[in-house]
């Protein structure tokens, strides 16, 4: 079976963030393939630790993908003080005589490092055009765990694991390897937490995660980590703030001091988004619905709202107003084809550390390691979604009362249509196919 066959048979999607599937966008042709190891959310802890436990296995997984889709250079990119780890890559490039094309490239420790369009422009200094992906500027971006799920892929190996951080307010803080489907609450009482009444759990990192909202739901793969806070902490009521109350509290204080804008890592490349616009347009009101679509620029970082807004205000959450509101009247931003991006030339001293905003958000007290566990989890029963990826949801291929073994294609993707396939994390009886999941038992 030809290696691309084999990634999408085994249900590889970003390991992260939306989930896209990687058979997809390994169909590309590319000048550079990046690996995305930033991990710039603070407190999680996986991506360094899968770069420092299997570097061999992740480079070749990236390395494959760079080929296919014809890169001429595979770029590491890693935050500058993870000094081991950027030692062990070297060393294994070296070993394994891939010094030639795959390299890696050092990241300031600032946020958002792991925004791929920031990425793109650290590691090449290419520009990914406005409401635009990577590949239009050249690049392809997954990262380390989607590159070790690549590895495996090439061995007959499918998708039934993930890896996630849990961390925050709690005893134990640690890392794991969780079977796809694991209710959330089994990997959540790992933290040493066993009455959840006093604290709220964001699904993801801090800044861009939000709060989950049932903790008897199902890891899925593309989770990374669950940080859990105590109901009052600063950051759980600044992520409670719903929409009409943003809408009441920046209505009635933002002064157009333009920080929101100034400090915008999109902006900040060249691109012409503009959080104090949107909080104008939130102000005034106004029928430019053409020019409403800047908030279809953002790319959710949270940076405006939780760092750069001086009075705490919700600039982001303007920019999805704004956002929703064109796309619900179906008007698409009207990108520049012939536009040259030039980055702002302050962009330098701008840059957010991580250790600032870590500070800014509270959580200084809980940025501490989260090492790699050895706690096998072997859940009773799993929830399998059909739907944990971009694109159509799978179709099941299994009906209730079947046998299936660990690693069994369970989900297959619909015909002519985008989405991944899914597979049994545990061995056992189907006891439940809905439209959303497949249930198995051990």
């Amino acid at each position: 079976m030809a290696l691309l066959d084999q990634i999408k048979s085994a249900g590889v999607i970003g390991a992260g963030g939306a989930g896209f599937p990687t058979h997809a966008k390994l169909t590309s042709n590319a000048d550079y393939i990046l690996m995305n190891g930033a991990e710039c959310e603070p407190l999680l802890r996986v991506d360094q630790q899968l770069m420092a436990m299997y570097p061999e296995e992740i480079i070749r997984g990236f390395e494959m993908a760079g080929r296919m889709v014809g890169a001429k250079q595979a770029i590491i990119g890693i935050k500058g003080k993870h000094g081991d780890v950027i030692q062990i890559l070297r060393d294994t490039i070296d070993r394994i005589g891939f010094t030639d094309y795959v390299s890696v490239g050092i990241l300031p420790d600032i946020y958002p490092a792991g925004d791929e369009q920031v990425l793109v422009y650290q590691l090449t200094g290419r520009v990914v055009p406005e409401a635009g992906i990577p590949i239009m500027c050249g690049c392809v971006v997954m990262n380390s765990e989607t590159a070790l799920n690549v590895y495996n892929a090439s061995k007959g190996l499918p998708v039934t694991e993930t890896y996630v951080t849990v961390a925050g307010d709690i005893p134990n803080r640690l890392t794991l390897k969780v079977p796809v489907g694991t209710p959330v609450l089994d990997v959540l009482k790992l933290s040493g937490i066993t009455d959840f009444s006093e604290y709220k759990v964001i699904d993801g990192g801090p800044m861009m995660g939000p709060l989950l909202a049932d903790i008897h739901g199902f890891v899925v793969k593309k989770n990374k980590g669950y940080v859990i806070l105590r109901k009052d902490h600063p950051l759980i009521r600044k992520k409670e703030v719903t929409d009409p109350q943003a809408r009441k509290i920046n209505h009635a204080t933002c002064e157009q001091c333009r920080m929101c804008t100034d400090m915008c890592p999109r902006a900040l490349i060249g691109h012409d988004t503009a959080p104090h616009k949107a909080m104008r347009f939130m102000l005034y009101g106004g029928d430019d619905m053409q020019g409403k679509t800047i908030g279809q620029l953002c790319c959710q970082c949270n940076l405006c709202e939780y760092f750069a807004c001086p009075i705490g205000l919700h600039p982001k959450m303007a920019n999805m107003a704004l956002k929703d509101e064109t796309m619900k009247a179906g008007v698409r931003f009207q990108r520049d084809e012939n536009r040259e991006y030039k980055p702002n030339k302050n962009r330098d001293w701008r840059l957010v550390p991580s250790h600032r905003l870590i500070a800014r958000i509270g959580l200084t007290g809980f940025d501490a390691p989260a090492p790699m566990s050895d706690i096998r989890l072997e859940p009773q029963e799993v929830h399998i979604m059909l739907s944990q990826h971009v694109g159509a949801p799978a179709q099941p291929i299994v009906r209730a009362g079947d046998r299936v073994t660990v690693g069994q294609m369970i989900g297959r993707i619909p015909e002519d249509a985008l989405g991944a396939a899914v597979h049994a994390s545990i061995g056992g009886e189907v006891t439940e196919v809905t439209d959303k999941y497949i249930a198995i038992r051990r």
